[in-house]
Order: structure tokens, then C-alpha cells, then sequence
């Protein structure tokens, strides 16, 4: 497996990933209003080969499946572990028209011409070489075959990383990821967004905000429970000693405790739909 992106592969591929497989119910759960906005776009035809960019444990890369029932959908992602559930999950669900592969997307050798549509659900936000990995992802592309993407816009407008890092702080100065390097918000400002995609031979660039909540749980004890094991978490408490590391872990569940509603604890978040085509 040739891999241009190291640190994701590393971190996917490792503890991340083991960690993300080990609470996918809760991720897929938590972000669920934000995919079911993208299946309501109807971006997918009945018919159509699409390619799923860091599909992650494969509920996405199942849900198109479903909908390209004459179709078919491929998966790729770094993750063996999370790869390993996807196929499990798929050969449960009894989908016959879904397979999976290990790879990076910015360098794997995809079939010329293969897809009729290549999406991701928040898993294209961290390329080394964003005009190059959509460049690769766009050889797989039919001519005028359709890019969509679900991205994060910037931190200001996400309630949810906002409140973290405020509660996590412990009276540090914690630094903004930049946003041309592969981070969260790698995706977040459109004329950034243009030039990569324009470099990469894609036109009709669009933009759809998606700002719908996070749910991390249904209650403040089920949300903590989960919250403690989430990346940011665990990466901004790391270096804390123990003491500061309880006191914060204590701003979280506060935090949470405030956002507590009838459906759920649930914080903001501001995201992008992106749409292209290959031009």
C-alpha cells in the first residue's frame, strides 16, 4: 500500500482508528443529522458507481449502496481496523454491491474513469497535497462524474470544538489549527476551496451550509461517557497532570451538563456541502 499521508496513516491506522471503531455507533450517531442532509441532496443516482473518500468504519459507503442498488460503492480508507468493520457490518446488512479497500486516496492507483460520483462524509479534510489528492480521486472520475464532500467550516462557527477547547484551556493559550494544512478546517474557506479544486480540474464548484447539531448523547452521564473518549479530548488533556486533567475533564461534563435538551445533549456545528464536477 503506497502512502503519501504518514501522520493520518499513522494515527488511523493505529490508535485513532482502534478508538474510533470501538465507539462507531456513537460517531455515526452523533453526526447522524449532518449525513441524513446529504442523502436528502440527491447527489447519487440509482444506477451510479460511487467512490467513498475515507469512509471510516462504511456507514456511508453502506447508506449510497442502498440507494445505488443498481450501482455499486467502494470504500477506501486508512484504517484497517475500521475497514474490518465495515466489511463486517456490510456482510450483516447482506449488501452484495459494496467492497472496501485499504488506501490513501491521494495516491492509490483507482481504476481511470471508474466512478460516476466520488463523495466523503468528513473524511477529506486532511490531505498532505490537497490539489494532488483530488487530482488522484478525479482520475477515477467519469467525465463531468460528481464530487461531494461534507467539511467543517471554520472553528468560530462550531459551537461544539468552541466549547471543548474552552473547557479543556486549563488557562492555556491553545493554538487555531492553520488552515492550509490538514486539519478540520482544511476545507473551510471556499476561495481556498476553488483554487484547490479548480487546480485539480474540477468546475461548478457549490457550497451548501449544513449547520445542524452534534447529539453526543442522551443524557449528560451517556454524553460524558463518550466526550472523554473523543480525539480532542484526549489529544488537550494529554500533557495536563493529573489534577488539572480531572478539573478539566469536570469543565467538560459542566459544559455538557448546559447543553442538555429534551432530545439530547446537543451542541452547534457549521459545515459545508461541497459540490463539483469533473470538468
Amino acid at each position: 500500500m503506497k502512502i503519501a499521508n504518514t501522520e493520518q496513516a499513522a494515527a488511523w491506522d493505529g490508535h485513532e482508528g482502534e478508538v474510533w471503531t470501538e465507539h462507531a455507533d456513537r460517531y455515526e450517531s452523533s453526526s447522524r443529522r449532518h449525513w441524513q442532509r446529504f442523502l436528502d441532496a440527491d447527489l447519487i443516482a440509482p444506477t451510479a458507481a460511487v467512490l467513498d473518500v475515507g469512509c471510516g468504519t462504511g456507514k456511508s459507503t453502506r447508506d449510497v449502496a442502498r440507494v445505488a442498488s443498481r450501482g455499486s460503492a467502494l470504500g477506501v480508507d486508512l484504517s484497517a481496523s475500521m475497514l474490518g468493520r465495515a466489511r463486517e457490518q456490510s456482510d450483516a446488512a447482506g449488501l452484495t454491491n459494496v467492497t472496501f479497500v485499504q488506501g490513501d486516496a491521494q495516491v492509490h492507483p483507482f481504476d481511470a474513469e471508474a466512478f460516476d460520483t466520488a463523495i466523503s462524509s468528513f473524511g477529506a479534510m486532511f490531505f498532505g497535497d490537497p490539489v494532488a489528492a483530488f487530482t488522484n480521486i478525479g482520475r477515477g472520475l467519469r467525465p463531468g462524474g460528481r464530487l461531494a464532500l461534507l467539511a467543517w467550516r471554520e472553528l468560530s462557527r462550531n459551537e461544539w470544538l468552541v466549547e471543548l477547547r474552552a473547557a479543556l484551556a486549563m488557562g492555556r493559550q491553545l493554538p487555531e489549527p492553520p488552515p492550509d494544512a490538514p486539519t478540520p478546517f482544511s476545507l473551510a474557506d471556499p476561495d481556498r476551496v476553488r483554487r484547490i479544486l479548480g487546480d485539480a480540474g474540477y468546475a461548478d464548484v457549490g457550497f451548501e451550509p449544513v449547520d445542524e447539531p452534534l447529539e453526543f448523547g442522551s443524557d449528560v452521564d451517556d454524553a460524558f461517557a463518550f466526550v472523554k473518549t473523543i480525539g480532542i479530548v484526549e489529544g488537550l488533556s494529554h500533557d495536563l497532570n493529573d489534577d488539572d486533567k480531572a478539573e478539566a475533564l469536570a469543565n467538560v461534563e459542566k459544559m455538557l451538563a448546559a447543553h442538555e435538551t429534551a432530545d439530547g445533549v446537543l451542541l452547534g456545528t457549521s459545515a459545508w456541502l461541497i459540490t463539483a464536477r469533473k470538468s
